[in-house]
């Protein structure tokens, strides 16, 4: 069959078995749309230079490869060749997870992209997307919100420095199954009605995944104070430096879009952004869009990646200065 029988097939709506036949036929010297559906994950992913943090029998736990995470949240089963990210609720096969890296949902993209990233030529038929989409693995179920009991979660707030009263005030304890098995976790609510979680092993969200918008007036306030995580936001909270104003929590910079209606009527935005690449490249996005409006607080923090690690090194100087005093007396 040529190209264009191929095309023609297509749009007649030939099956798509038949169709992936057809390409599997013409491409001799490059790789078939098939090929790449059956390409490991695990190999796509070490090409482009990722390698699994930890392996739970045929889960491969990453960082996730299209944005910055300290906790592994990315997961590839091995057995059914998919992926799920925990951290931005989502998931899918080979070619969703191009379509992430390079921010393009054009099929024939992510097929070039994937054929180019692996070595191959890819021959550039015109073909249909899979009859049906492998489904994402399914995440959370039986979600369930109640305040915060559990003492493991309580230690693990201390353990970052929150105060008991800040993380009363603003997150709740969040259970949930995954595949039957009966999970908790710290959760803060976003406005979509999904649910960041944190523990001190797990890094994810109850999707969908959105901003958080804190409000403690029924009435805007003229200032809002913008925050990467929600750990941030508590830090703030905790040393008091943020106190009054309206807060935006992005819980990841690729939600900055999706701040931007909550920020338009602000007159001053406080950016208590991450001191890397992802948090000065979000400040200058939100700086171009409302210019001297935005006013950049990471000075308070120089020399911690983030407020929450500036949080806890006062404190262990605080207790450390406390001891040295002990020992004098």
């Amino acid at each position: 069959m040529s190209a264009r029988g191929v095309y023609g097939a297509a749009r007649r709506g030939i099956s798509i078995r038949n169709t992936e036949s057809a390409l599997n036929l013409l491409s001799t010297d490059g790789m078939t749309i098939d090929e790449m559906r059956q390409l490991p994950l695990e190999t796509f992913l070490q090409r482009l230079g990722y390698h699994p943090a930890m392996q739970k029998r045929n889960d491969l736990w990453y960082n996730a490869p299209y944005r910055e995470e300290k906790t592994p949240s990315f997961k590839v089963n091995t057995d059914r060749n998919i992926w799920f990210d925990f951290g931005a609720g989502h998931g899918g096969d080979i070619f969703t997870l191009a379509g992430e890296l390079i921010r393009s949902t054009d099929f024939l993209t992510q097929a070039k992209y994937i054929s180019d990233t692996v070595g191959g030529n890819f021959v550039p038929l015109p073909a249909p997307r899979p009859a049906k989409e492998r489904a994402a693995e399914p995440a959370f179920h039986e979600v369930e919100q109640k305040r915060l009991i559990y003492g493991v979660l309580k230690d693990y707030l201390a353990q970052r420095g929150i105060s008991p009263e800040v993380a009363a005030r603003h997150c709740r304890q969040i259970s949930y199954r995954v595949h039957g098995k009966p999970y908790f976790a710290i959760g803060f609510p976003n406005v979509s009605g999904g649910w960041e979680l944190r523990s001190k092993l797990f890094k994810g969200c109850v999707p969908p995944k959105d901003i958080s918008l804190v409000s403690h007036r029924k009435t805007p306030t003229d200032a809002c104070d913008v925050f990467e995580g929600f750990f941030d936001f508590l830090s703030a909270a905790t040393l008091g430096v943020a106190e009054g104003n309206d807060a935006v929590v992005l819980n990841s910079v690729g939600n900055l879009a999706k701040s931007f209606p909550r920020l338009d009527g602000y007159a001053k935005i406080n950016c208590w952004l991450d001191n890397d690449e992802a948090g000065r490249k979000t400040f200058e996005a939100l700086r171009a869009r409302y210019k001297e409006k935005v006013v950049d607080c990471s000075g308070l923090y120089v020399g911690c990646k983030d407020l929450n690690e500036h949080l806890q090194k006062k404190l262990q100087e605080k207790t450390t200065n406390n001891k040295t005093l002990k020992f004098r007396l």
